[in-house]
């Protein structure tokens, strides 16, 4: 039961997480609430054969100036992320293209998740609680119970389901401008590509679209790779994920130029992976309910994640009494 004097943020993605932590370390008191067994959002993964492997964001970047420069910094500083590469290759279904130059992305030994749990530090999390329904005449409440205000940082289609469909907050719900993927992890007897790969954007292949090196990110050089496909084979495929791995495979051997089966793959299933039009407003707010994620502050990436959360914690934890 939530206290009629708490927020209470569902979702333990990292836009929940930096919107909790923003309006706890304001003194405000908060709750979050996670569906899963571990926080993360789509910055999980799964241990596969005895290492982490991301499974979900494949990397963060953060611009000059941004306040979640600080974040990351503190975070290279302890040790959690690491510094990984600007350069990725070009591929098409028949071979790598191209390289291609951009931002720092950073990488993590231990697995994004692990960012998110950092920043949970301290914080009031429980995890396995499914929410049910937010309410919002009245005052805001979660599964009939009171709340001084409520935060959705989930997926629209997610959030929708939650809430009153008349709502002045569900209409500004997008649950159909989101798009799914597969993500097939390959483990192979040992590295059969170039070792400055780091990873590749793939064009007009109908299976995948990028392929990360996880050895490479992670930093200890394993055998193994990380393809998303293309949403059109996620969506042919989401109530079966195991019949498309054989296509993500064939494809990125195509394009690797690799001779050989991988020892071990796993799939999962992300429904809801990424906006397709995420609006350029950091989050938006109506009768004590707020949304908040990767969906605001344009583009989609982790770090507009971050500073979506964190930008709704601050103004909740500023509100007048």
């Amino acid at each position: 039961m939530s206290s009629p004097s708490s927020t209470v943020v569902v979702g333990g993605g990292i836009a929940g997480i930096a919107c909790a932590r923003a309006l706890a370390d304001r003194g405000s008191a908060v709750r979050v609430l996670d569906r899963g067994r571990r926080l993360g959002g789509r910055m999980g993964g799964r241990t596969l054969h005895g290492r982490p492997v991301d499974l979900g964001a494949s990397y963060l970047t953060v611009a000059e100036g941004s306040p979640f420069a600080p974040v990351v910094a503190g975070w290279v500083d302890r040790g959690l992320a690491r510094p990984w590469t600007d350069t990725f290759a070009v591929a098409g279904p028949d071979g790598i293209e191209r390289t291609t130059s951009g931002p720092l992305r950073y990488g993590t030994p231990g697995g994004l998740r692990s960012l998110v749990t950092d920043l949970a530090g301290g914080l009031d999390v429980q995890l396995e609680r499914a929410v049910t329904r937010v309410g919002g005449d009245g005052g805001p409440t979660v599964d009939g119970d009171p709340a001084a205000a409520v935060v959705l940082a989930v997926p629209d289609p997610q959030a929708a389901r939650l809430l009153d469909p008349g709502s002045a907050i569900a209409g500004r719900l997008r649950p159909a401008a989101w798009q799914p993927t597969l993500a097939v992890a390959l483990g192979f007897a040992g590295r059969r590509w170039p070792a400055d790969l780091h990873g590749a954007f793939v064009h007009d292949s109908p299976a995948v679209e990028w392929i990360a090196d996880d050895g490479d990110r992670r930093g200890d050089g394993a055998p193994v790779l990380v393809a998303h496909s293309t949403p059109a084979l996620a969506a042919e495929h989401l109530d079966d994920p195991e019949r498309a791995v054989p296509a993500v495979v064939a494809a990125v051997r195509a394009v690797l130029g690799l001779d050989g089966e991988p020892e071990w793959t796993h799939v999962h299933r992300w429904s809801f992976a990424k906006p397709t039009a995420p609006r350029e407003e950091p989050f938006a707010v109506a009768d004590g309910i707020g949304l908040c994620g990767d969906g605001w502050s344009a583009p989609s990436k982790v770090e507009s994640a971050w500073r979506s959360g964190d930008a709704l914690g601050t103004a909740l934890a500023d509100r007048p009494s």
